[in-house]
């Protein structure tokens, strides 16, 4: 459903008229909120696919306790956690949106004009994948049992703080990947799609954490060749 917004938003911004509207953006309460939802949804839709593999634990282990007549708190209270972290973020990422967009720094399509900013935010995501706290972070995100069994908290309370937690290493993890997404386009398809699945695979795969750190590298080019070609 989340990416189904998006498509739908992304579709209505590129039609003329949506176009159009988005000419000289009113920051009132209303296009804040507008802008609020946009980033809550586009939050759900790209770190869900990575946080799979602990809910499907977690659901696993409230199954076989309910099974043996133990039951833990809803698998629900906590994805419920987790989103709450990300929602926050939200709350962060329109507030950064809107004082770019005051400094002129953004198109009215949320896309970097500024060659500095571009720049800047590829050099500072490429180093971030070198620094201890990412590691840190990105350890607890690939290690879901592990998580779980130093994390653990009863009851439904218990349960949303631990996902509250779980969101906050994630969210350590990936908050700088996200703030590309005014390098390529805020309600660019293809470059969301890019992010997510460089947040999963980081996740996931066996070796995750050393083609993060490969494509940090990677960034820090790319960050360094913009600058130079637009100064």
């Amino acid at each position: 459903m989340s990416w189904l917004y998006l498509v739908k938003m992304a579709v209505g911004m590129s039609m003329p008229e949506g176009m159009l509207a988005m000419q000289i953006p009113a920051w009132d309460a209303g296009y804040f909120w507008m802008m609020f939802l946009m980033w809550a949804v586009m939050m759900v839709g790209m770190m869900l696919p990575s946080v799979t593999p602990m809910v499907l634990i977690y659901a696993g282990i409230a199954r076989k306790s309910a099974g043996q007549g133990m039951p833990v708190a809803p698998t629900g209270a906590f994805v419920s956690g987790y989103i709450a972290m990300w929602l926050i973020f939200s709350l962060f990422a329109t507030i950064a949106q809107w004082g770019l967009d005051q400094a002129a720094l953004l198109s009215p399509m949320m896309v970097s004009n500024s060659v500095g900013l571009g720049a800047a935010l590829l050099i500072a995501a490429g180093i971030y994948q070198w620094l201890p706290i990412k590691d840190k972070c990105l350890h607890h995100c690939r290690s879901p049992v592990h998580f779980i069994t130093t994390h653990w908290r009863p009851g439904s309370i218990g349960a949303f703080k631990m996902g509250l937690s779980h969101g906050a290493f994630c969210l350590g993890c990936c908050w700088i990947l996200m703030s590309l997404l005014f390098v390529g386009g805020v309600m660019n398809l293809f470059w969301i799609a890019v992010i997510t699945l460089f947040v999963l695979l980081e996740k996931v795969l066996p070796f995750g954490d050393v083609g993060g750190r490969v494509m940090g590298l990677l960034m820090i080019t790319a960050g360094g060749i913009i600058w130079f070609i637009g100064t």
